[in-house]
């Protein structure tokens, strides 16, 4: 990593560590460097691999949130299907979550393998993240899959820096496999549309390895990119390569199966039709946030997950 590297990683850190308390920041467009001091230059600052990798986890999280147009979700045009959250809150949440992401690297580090203290001390963080997320947001629920998901690729990332995608997530997965015995047993969206439509959500993705990132999000990723398409082009094919693909939990919830069939088949329209970078991809995408937004239907499982594969595909670069 070179010295000009670091100045995005180390804004990470600096505005992280502004809002423990819990501020909202009063405008999504924070200049880069804004937590630097300006007595030390960037080249004296080290900056261990925990930190390296907390960084590249808020730097998907807060990715994610920009892309744009993305159907039904918070970007920069609009709070899509949400009438809870910004785009404003949702960088706020991502940045409040640095701690506890670096803390997870850490935790790999300190124990070196899978086993089930690994995944009690992951959980114990991950539940502090969460309530540190819900302090931030005034109690919105902005990330907590993501915490999930790109806590689990942390930690897989922390115990072999140099592994491969596949590698990380098959290790995330051995991870997730291991139950907590400490998680509370409590309702959630997630449970009672398993429950309801035998669907499996962000606990079974994990668990069997991002299967939807690594066998669609991330090829989808790199073909669009080699295609010729812009870097914003290639993260929204993906995400729509992961919409075809996942049963998410949070359409189901709000729109039952004929959202899901709205989502899977309309993102499916869009790639076949030659992708966002086409104008009849454009055209597509246009019909299906239309029809995600009358139907109420958010597909935020699907934003965790480019999250995870945004991560995976900078974290290859350490």
């Amino acid at each position: 990593m070179t010295a000009h590297d670091l100045k995005p990683h180390l804004s990470l850190r600096g505005h992280a560590r502004s809002h423990r308390s819990g501020a909202v920041p009063e405008s999504s467009t924070m200049p880069v460097g804004a937590g630097l001091s300006a007595k030390r230059p960037a080249q004296e600052i080290e900056i261990s691999l925990a930190e390296q990798l907390a960084d590249l986890a808020v730097e998907a999280l807060i990715d994610e949130a920009d892309l744009s147009p993305k159907p039904g979700l918070v970007d920069r045009r609009s709070s899509g299907a949400h009438t809870d959250m910004t785009l404003a809150l949702m960088h706020a949440s991502a940045l409040a979550l640095w701690p506890c992401l670096r803390q997870m690297a850490e935790a790999a580090q300190a124990y070196s393998e899978i086993g089930l203290p690994l995944r009690a001390e992951l959980g114990r963080i991950g539940r502090e993240g969460e309530v540190a997320m819900l302090a931030t947001t005034g109690g919105i629920n902005t990330h907590r899959g993501a915490i999930w998901a790109l806590g689990l690729l942390v930690a897989a990332q922390a115990l072999d820096p140099q592994a491969e995608p596949m590698a990380v997530a098959a290790r995330a997965g051995r991870i997730a496999l291991i139950e907590d015995p400490a998680a509370p047993v409590q309702p959630s969206h997630g449970s009672e549309v398993r429950q309801r439509y035998g669907a499996s959500g962000a606990r079974e993705q994990a668990q069997q390895g991002f299967p939807a990132v690594l066998e669609h999000g991330l090829p989808q990723l790199r073909r669009s990119r080699a295609a010729g398409a812009s870097e914003s082009q290639a993260r929204l094919d993906a995400l729509l390569a992961i919409m075809t693909a996942l049963s998410d939990t949070c359409v189901l919830w709000r729109a039952g199966p004929q959202g899901l069939k709205a989502l899977q088949s309309g993102a499916r329209a869009v790639l076949d039709a030659g992708g966002s970078a086409s104008l009849d991809g454009r055209r597509q995408l246009r019909q299906l946030d239309a029809q995600l937004l009358q139907l109420n239907a958010s597909p935020g499982g699907a934003a965790d997950l480019l999250a995870a594969c945004l991560f995976l595909d900078k974290a290859g670069s350490l």
